[in-house]
């Protein structure tokens, strides 16, 4: 099958960082045809092939977490014109029920995940790079209260977790890439106005210079 490359852009930040938030809103800025998004959180490996115990304080947050090769190969499906489908990744709540998530080609790519610099053969595949900042007291209350509302986790976990595993991977898997990003994205306020002033100056930016994008009448 014969495909044009879609553009793509990496968007990356620490967690915290808003990047859900940030995501919805350039998402919604395109028509489904228009935009493909591929997310490396619905790459882990499966939480079930660890013991109960490693589980409690397994780190999700090393690059050997996610299934490196899948998250790769599918990401080439795209580029070749296939349609992707996945199960979402459901970060080990009972209470969700994961739905299968269908990506299909589109002239816009976007890839997102925390080691999407790191992973060299996805880094270079990337055209245009965003990375997310927020400060780290600000991140943390924002992990709190994702972690303990809608994964259900305990706050004792979510600290010790905090310390050891995110604020290290951080450190090492994303910082180190930030200058070579196309552009710092602040976030270090629950404001939205600004995010979507971003995510509308960006779009507009990516309509013209994107194949296959079509402009505002």
């Amino acid at each position: 099958m014969t495909a044009t490359k879609p553009y793509v852009v990496g968007i990356a930040g620490s967690s915290g960082s808003g990047k859900t938030f940030f995501l919805n809103c350039f998402v919604n800025h395109f028509a489904s045809h228009e935009i493909a998004l591929i997310s490396q959180d619905d790459y882990y490996i499966p939480a079930h092939t660890k013991t109960q115990e490693e589980n409690k304080r397994y780190n999700f947050d090393v690059p050997t977490a996610i299934d490196r090769n899948a998250f790769y190969r599918d990401i080439r499906l795209l580029f070749e014109g296939h349609t992707v489908c996945r199960e979402e990744y459901t970060f080990n709540n009972p209470a969700l029920k994961p739905k299968t998530i269908v990506i299909r080609p589109a002239p816009l790519l976007i890839v997102e995940g925390l080691f999407i610099f790191f992973y060299e053969e996805i880094n270079n595949l990337l055209n245009h790079r965003i990375f997310l900042h927020a400060e780290p007291d600000i991140a943390l209350q924002r992990r709190l209260k994702r972690d303990l509302v809608e994964r259900g986790y305990h706050e004792e976990d979510v600290r010790y977790k905090w310390v050891n595993h995110v604020v290290p991977a951080y450190r090492q898997y994303l910082l180190p890439f930030r200058e070579q990003c196309d552009r710092i994205v602040i976030n270090n306020t629950d404001d939205p106005a600004p995010i979507i002033a971003i995510t509308d100056e960006i779009s507009a930016e990516l309509r013209n210079i994107v194949p296959g994008l079509n402009h505002p009448s």
